[in-house]
């Protein structure tokens, strides 16, 4: 008796599936006025993986600023999300932002005077 193949019985498992884009990125891509994002979803999951793992890489470098220069984590935010702000990085000013209040989430900081518009680069 021939048995099948376990692969060649499971269903195949999307790649939207395995991703749960939450709706505070979805919304970078909503313009005002509308419902519906204004970029594929294939797109947008992109951007978020993208963007998510850029904020978890700067966990660490967060901290490591924080004690190296003894500074305070609103400076720490400031200087990190000016930094996100040049072509090299890949990603836009509303991309910037969501990242950096991601980071001030994954960091558990509580940053209340953390001025976003203050930190944008004139």
């Amino acid at each position: 008796m021939v048995r099948p193949r376990l692969a060649a019985t499971m269903p195949a498992m999307s790649d939207e599936s395995q991703i749960s884009v939450p709706p505070s990125f979805i919304a970078l891509f909503v313009e005002p006025g509308r419902v519906k994002p204004n970029a594929s979803s294939e797109f947008i999951c992109e951007r978020y993986e993208f963007c998510e793992d850029l904020a978890t890489m700067l966990v660490d470098h967060a901290r490591t600023k924080l004690w190296e220069l003894g500074v305070t984590g609103p400076d720490v935010l400031e200087r990190i999300h000016r930094g996100l702000f040049t072509r090299e990085t890949g990603i836009n000013a509303v991309e910037a932002e969501w990242v950096t209040r991601r980071l001030v989430e994954l960091l558990g900081w509580d940053c209340p005077m953390f001025d976003l518009e203050r930190a944008q680069p004139g």
